[in-house]
């Protein structure tokens, strides 16, 4: 006779093994290969700081990618690759703008118009595209892409 405190042993697999069945079975028209033609993407992180002390961690990191990278003006652009595009527009005094890219087919913008504001897109592998607006005063933000 078994103690009241404990249970005979479960087969959870019995459970399991059945629900695992059918969801492959349902997932399966999704899973199918695509088209090579179709089988390219991008992934995109986009940082927008939430308070004072988490814009001047970011506005540090442009900075001390600016520094390492020679850079000496408020807009620049780096591109290493083929059939890349940029463009930088700034109005008003102290933004920085910086767009980095390598590979191919990027297209990237970053227009401010205010001042203090502080961005960077950094484009890596193939076919990503980034454009983006600061309006204002101390706005801080950086995009990093991986497209295939």
């Amino acid at each position: 006779m078994t103690p009241p405190h404990t249970r005979p042993a479960r087969r959870p697999y019995r459970i399991l093994l059945p629900v695992l069945a059918a969801a492959l079975i349902a997932a399966a028209p999704v899973m199918a290969p695509a088209p090579a033609e179709a089988q390219s993407g991008a992934i995109s992180l986009h940082l927008n700081p939430r308070s004072a002390s988490e814009a001047r961690a970011l506005r540090a990191g442009l900075a001390l990618f600016a520094i390492r990278q020679d850079i000496r003006s408020n807009g620049h652009v780096t591109q290493r690759g083929v059939n890349n595009a940029a463009t930088i527009a700034q109005r008003g005094s102290g933004s920085r703008a910086i767009v980095h890219q390598e590979g191919c087919n990027h297209d990237a913008s970053i227009t401010q118009r205010g001042r203090n504001d502080a961005y960077g897109v950094f484009q890596f592998g193939c076919n990503t595209s980034a454009h983006v607006v600061q309006r204002g005063r101390g706005q801080t933000g950086v995009t990093i892409q991986y497209g295939w």
